[in-house]
């Protein structure tokens, strides 16, 4: 009798965790992957956290095409898994992270976020919040051992046909509301209804799946909310990699609006935000998390070492304690808890995308903000508003006001993972070669200063002597080498990004070239 796994007319392509979550593309993210996953995340929890059978295990997506099929798979595996599935529907993934810390349950989220359509995810909530980076390695073994079941299982009598689909998979129910309630409650019960009265607002809607309700919440805190730009056609809005196109689409929104108090949207699962001023400027999340910072009379702070210095400027000047940490909310969230152990009573952290993390719980005129430790688009552009108005700003004139460093950032695609890597670790090599190797990548030339730092946090972030900082970073899972820069002019930190991802032979093509040839000759 054949195996399900000798039956298979693909090859499977097994997911892998990536910054924050597993992600891949949505025809390698197959029904048979899907429930392997989400099954094998289920007896984590079941032994790590004793999370007993039918307990109730919440899931939400966001709007992408692939994303209903995904969450029917990961509905089949909690039942079959012995839980009960309490399905939230197409909301915010803070939401459903909120509600499922709330009642102290696991979560699932199937999103990809702000990548693009053809991709997608699955977000892990374990009892407590997010699943951290020390929990992947058990979280594996556990999907492992339920795939090679699934695997092993009599191809005729599985769950699966023999393209990975699903022979029957379930109906998804009708959404829960309850989720989406508790979300919008955090925000209601703890500002005033008037607080950003008369502000005119305008929501680029586009594909996010918070789009809606972002928009009724504002207006009940008082703002006057135009809706604009709505897609039924799923677009991948990433903050850290802004289009030309895209601040272009602003710049007009500016002029059309020329009343505007702020533009405003969200990623494509509502985590990531988007804070463009009056006269159409985007402003990057960390300089965001820095005005939320302030606002919350934070005591300290945990971001990663890609933001922009201007953030440690600021925050030095505000005599806020703070930290750097690898890249991802994982690392960003394990800083907070080792500064909630040490004393710490006003803890927040964020990303270079603006995603905010509340660590602890704030008391507020109105009431108290919950804690939220999970990226949260909401939170700091409610504060982006909030600060300007209450110090009778512009919301560029509030921006203004912090250190005037300018960043930019970048990729290239079609670039081999083990290539990035290796990249990465030769010139983690601290020594006065690679300084020098560096040197000529990063050359007089083109108008680098003398290298005067390296720091191999996360990636190599290289310091000149002029001011310049080039960080290179690798995808952790697609072909993809990043580029971030800050400078002292947007031209500058632009003019980096181009020099390094320029086609056929800028520095990251030049550095693969080496990198190769290094291979090859071993």
């Amino acid at each position: 009798m054949a195996t399900l796994r000798e039956s298979l007319t693909y090859e499977p392509v097994e997911l892998e965790f990536g910054t924050s979550g597993l992600r891949g593309l949505a025809t390698n993210m197959t029904d048979l992957e899907c429930y392997s996953d989400t099954a094998g995340f289920l007896e984590f929890v079941a032994k790590q956290q004793k999370v007993a059978p039918n307990e109730t295990i919440l899931v939400a997506g966001d709007l992408r095409e692939s994303t209903s099929r995904i969450v029917a798979s990961v509905i089949q595996a909690i039942h079959d898994s012995g839980f009960v599935a309490e399905y939230h529907g197409l909301i915010p993934t803070p939401a459903l992270a909120y509600y499922a810390l709330e009642r102290d349950v696991p979560c699932i989220m199937v999103t990809g976020s702000h990548i693009p359509a053809d991709r997608n995810g699955i977000k892990f909530y374990k009892k407590g919040g997010e699943v951290l980076k020390s929990d992947e390695v058990p979280i594996h073994q556990s999907v492992s051992a339920v795939r090679n079941r699934v695997y092993e299982s009599d191809s005729e009598g599985s769950l699966f046909y023999v393209d990975g689909s699903l022979r029957n998979p379930p109906e998804l129910p009708s959404a829960d509301s309850r989720a989406e309630d508790a979300y919008r409650r955090r925000y209601l019960d703890a500002f005033s209804t008037d607080c950003i009265a008369g502000k005119k607002i305008i929501f680029y809607q586009h594909s996010a799946v918070g789009r809606d309700v972002l928009v009724d919440m504002l207006k009940q805190l008082g703002a006057n909310v135009i809706a604009v730009g709505r897609s039924d056609v799923f677009i991948p809005l990433d903050n850290e990699n802004i289009t030309a196109k895209e601040n272009t689409y602003f710049k007009q929104l500016s002029i059309d609006y020329p009343d505007a108090f702020a533009i405003i949207s969200t990623d494509g699962d509502s985590d990531r935000p988007f804070v463009i001023d009056e006269l159409g400027e985007f402003h990057r999340g960390d300089v965001l998390g820095v005005v939320t910072a302030e606002w919350s009379h934070a005591d300290y702070a945990a971001y990663p070492v890609s933001s922009s210095d201007a953030v440690d400027k600021e925050l030095n000047h505000l005599k806020i304690p703070f930290s750097h940490t690898r890249i991802g909310s994982p690392f960003v969230i394990a800083a907070m808890q080792e500064a909630e152990v040490h004393g710490k009573t006003r803890v927040v952290g964020w990303e270079v995308n603006g995603g905010f993390m509340l660590g602890t719980s704030l008391q507020l005129e109105q009431g108290i903000l919950k804690a939220l430790p999970t990226r949260d688009a909401f939170f700091p552009i409610l504060v982006a508003l909030l600060s300007a108005h209450k110090l009778h700003l512009s919301v560029s004139e509030l921006f203004h006001r912090l250190p005037r460093r300018f960043t930019d950032a970048g990729l290239i695609d079609n670039f081999p993972n083990a290539i990035s890597k290796a990249i990465v670790s030769h010139f983690s090599e601290n020594t006065p070669e690679r300084y020098t190797e560096l040197a000529d990548y990063f050359s007089p030339d083109k108008k680098f200063g003398v290298i005067k730092k390296i720091n191999t946090v996360d990636g190599v972030r290289i310091e000149f002597d002029n001011g310049d900082i080039a960080h290179i970073r690798p995808s952790n899972n697609a072909p993809q080498l990043r580029i971030y820069s800050v400078a002292d002019s947007p031209e500058r930190a632009k003019e980096i990004v181009v020099f390094a991802l320029a086609e056929p032979n800028g520095i990251f093509r030049q550095m693969q070239k080496k990198i190769e040839a290094i291979i090859k000759n071993g």
